[in-house]
């Protein structure tokens, strides 16, 4: 396997580390607002918990690859600093959770010395980027996508212009039309196509734009039927750049990419995009497709071994494994029950698959585990020892394989027990419904709220946690979704909402639904057919004697596995970070990122150095509008206001206008020429601003 260079080796990781154990210090003592903190420590993958006084750590695994070293070092860690968990999640991370703040720099120091990064995790960032987990092994690829993932999340990774957005943006690459990174509602998606130009063969990309699921799912757009590999990363380098100076900053709720496109319309927004294409720090980029190089296959003598159960066995096979493209091996999913991993069956795991698998684990979109180049005598080796851990459970990716996010268990904005709920629904459909471990084409998945962490957007059967009230209660209930999934090739559905019941009724909605389906669906009709030709106002029917409130049993007014009566409770999300309105860190941060620019133009990194002190330049002119009480939303907005209220009245004074003067950052390529007039002028503008503030009454 391929090595890379540790995170630690690294002096900017290092520095960040340093950095963040002296920012926790400052925030302790008073001197940094909480606000200002919650955005710094968000940004480096630590993230509130519905706990008082503990923290979850999100491991930024891109494409969720993970080697055995790792994750028995992060095993190691939770044992020490977290709750002895590992939990999968749906965007191929891993979480640890009830993490004391101040043991977060040695958390994240420890993880670097493995090539493992907090950074970006959470926040306004760039997110991690997923990938289909078979890529590589997919037989239906055109090509691996494991490299282009790899280096997406290598270039943005710590980029001025994408570290401190107004909302998160999420990408994606599907290894095949089958489309299993669900391209279809990321704000971008990735499809690999191949054309053949003058008898050669150029690899490129269907590219979906503008997708996004929360509390109001959009399905992206196609923009590309084809882009050239190289072209990849400087459009998505541009499409960034749009969005920091565009996107809103003040309603979170509105601030996220697909709603900057339907605010300003797709075409306004692929015309900007073009627009800023000449002050990308890069105009090609060639991946190195030898980048993810494929694992080594184990050759270790193996001991034949008998399964425990023939029957368990020949199921698990059939529902489980796949042949790979490489002739004589199989890829092997493990179902993981709610993405759970206690760290002493992680352990267990990694030691008994050792000279069984390569080492090269993918955590999938679905919470579970895939082990590659697995040879056919190992097999039983490999059930048994899955059957002892409790992960040799038959129905991969079919409908007992129930997605969820924590929900109530650790999340601030949960309000159901979304993982309870799971355990109970995958038990009672392998017990009455077992002839569904085999369909594939039929999903649930579960959210503790509306944010659909747990995918419920997308699921042919979705519940997300709510309440209703009855008898002068609140009762624990779950917003029945029905009609989404995957359609395949960037097109997808998103799931409409049908009917709320409370949470205990969950299990007769599965029940009312599923046996319907079989009863009913015609011959080779599949859910969406069978959803499309019955309508929804069928299923409102069918299920709303489960929305009666008047027959509610004692049992329904609380949760899942709980034991106390229900209420909400509701904490601040902080999926987003925040929004820092503060005139005084404003202010600050904008010399911040004067000294950011003098040391990049300093290491000749000139694009980097003119984002800077770009950034700078909005950072004071926001500050000072805040002064005269103008809140503007967007750095568009703050830009064309300072022209407004400062410059038009005399009080600043430009050869043209501020908007001209700060947006000579898409007019001009990055060159050391211009990056040394922008900071000066950039400067210039922030002294200019600081000397002013008597007179102007800014607040330090």
């Amino acid at each position: 396997m391929q090595s890379f260079r540790t995170e630690l080796e690294n002096p900017v990781v290092e520095q960040e580390i340093i950095e963040l154990e002296k920012k926790i210090r400052q925030f302790q003592g008073g001197e940094i607002p909480e606000e200002k903190f919650r955005s710094l420590r968000l940004a480096r993958g630590v993230y509130g918990q519905r706990q008082s006084g503990v923290q979850m750590v999100r491991i930024k695994l891109p494409f969720g690859r993970i080697t055995f070293k790792q994750m028995l070092k992060i095993a190691d860690i939770s044992d020490e600093y977290a709750s002895k968990n590992l939990h999968l999640t749906t965007r191929q991370d891993i979480q640890i959770h009830y993490v004391n703040l101040n043991k977060t720099p040695e958390v994240w120091a420890k993880l670097a010395e493995d090539d493992m990064t907090l950074r970006e995790a959470c926040g306004n960032t760039v997110r991690n980027v997923t990938a289909s987990p078979a890529a590589g092994i997919d037989p239906d690829e055109p090509f691996d996508v494991s490299p282009y993932a790899q280096s997406t999340f290598a270039y943005f990774l710590r980029n001025p212009f994408c570290a401190e957005m107004g909302r998160k943006f999420k990408m994606s690459f599907s290894s095949s039309d089958k489309d299993t990174a669900f391209s279809y509602i990321h704000d971008f998606g990735f499809i690999p196509k191949i054309q053949i130009v003058d008898g050669k063969e150029v690899r490129g990309f269907k590219v979906m734009l503008g997708g996004g699921l929360g509390s109001q799912p959009l399905l992206a757009s196609e923009i590309f039927d084809f882009l050239a590999e190289d072209e990849i990363l400087p459009y998505i380098e541009s499409t960034l750049r749009v969005f920091d100076r565009y996107g809103e900053r003040n309603n979170r709720n509105k601030a996220r990419f697909k709603y900057l496109v339907q605010k300003l319309g797709l075409e306004e927004v692929l015309r900007l995009i073009d627009e800023e294409r000449i002050a990308n720090k890069i105009q090609t980029f060639q991946v190195d497709r030898d980048l993810i190089a494929q694992p080594e296959p184990p050759t270790a003598a193996i001991t034949p071994a008998e399964p425990v159960d023939a029957r368990a066995y020949e199921l698990w096979k059939a529902t489980n494994i796949f042949a790979q493209k490489q002739a004589g091996y199989y890829g092997v999913y493990v179902k993981v029950l709610t993405g759970d991993i206690p760290t002493a069956k992680a352990r267990k795991l990694i030691a008994g698959v050792q000279g069984h698998i390569a080492d090269d684990i993918r955590i999938t979109q679905d919470q579970n585990l895939l082990f590659k180049y697995v040879r056919p005598e190992s097999l039983p080796h490999i059930f048994n020892l899955l059957t002892e851990l409790g992960y040799a459970k038959p129905g991969y990716n079919s409908t007992s394989d129930v997605t969820t996010c924590p929900g109530t268990d650790t999340c601030n904005l949960g309000i159901s027990n979304s993982t309870e709920m799971a355990r109970v629904l995958e038990r009672y459909i392998h017990e009455f419904h077992e002839d569904f471990i085999y369909e594939q084409n039929l999903k649930i998945k579960i959210s503790g709220c509306m944010n659909s962490c747990g995918q419920h957007g997308l699921a042919h059967i979705g519940f997300h946690g709510s309440s209703v009230k009855a008898a002068g209660k609140v009762v624990p209930a779950a917003q029945v979704m029905l009609g989404g999934g995957t359609v395949g090739n960037g097109v997808g559905r998103v799931a409409e909402r049908v009917i709320k019941v409370p949470t205990k009724r969950v299990l007769q909605v599965a029940d009312l639904v599923l046996t319907d389906y079989k009863a009913n669906r015609l011959q080779e009709e599949n859910f969406h057919g069978y959803y499309d030709r019955q309508t929804k106002d069928y299923f409102y029917k069918l299920l709303k004697p489960l929305a009666d409130l008047t027959t509610l049993s004692p049992d329904e007014f609380i949760d899942w596995g709980h034991e106390e009566t229900f209420a909400t409770a509701i904490g601040v999300g902080e999926c987003a970070g925040v929004v820092i309105d503060l005139v005084a860190t404003l202010l600050l941060e904008a010399e911040e990122k004067l000294e950011l620019a003098n040391k990049a133009f300093d290491e000749q990194q000139y694009a980097d150095a003119i984002y800077h002190a770009y950034a700078s330049f909005v950072w004071t002119a926001k500050a000072l509008l805040l002064d005269k009480g103008v809140n503007a939303s967007t750095q568009a907005a703050v830009i064309q206001d300072f022209d407004k209220h400062y410059v038009d009245s005399g009080i600043f004074e430009f050869s043209t206008t501020f908007a001209e003067r700060v947006l000579q950052i898409n007019k001009y390529e990055p060159s050391k020429e211009f990056a040394e007039l922008f900071i000066k002028q950039s400067t210039a503008f922030h002294y200019e601003a600081a000397g002013r503030r008597e007179e102007l009454r800014v607040t330090i």
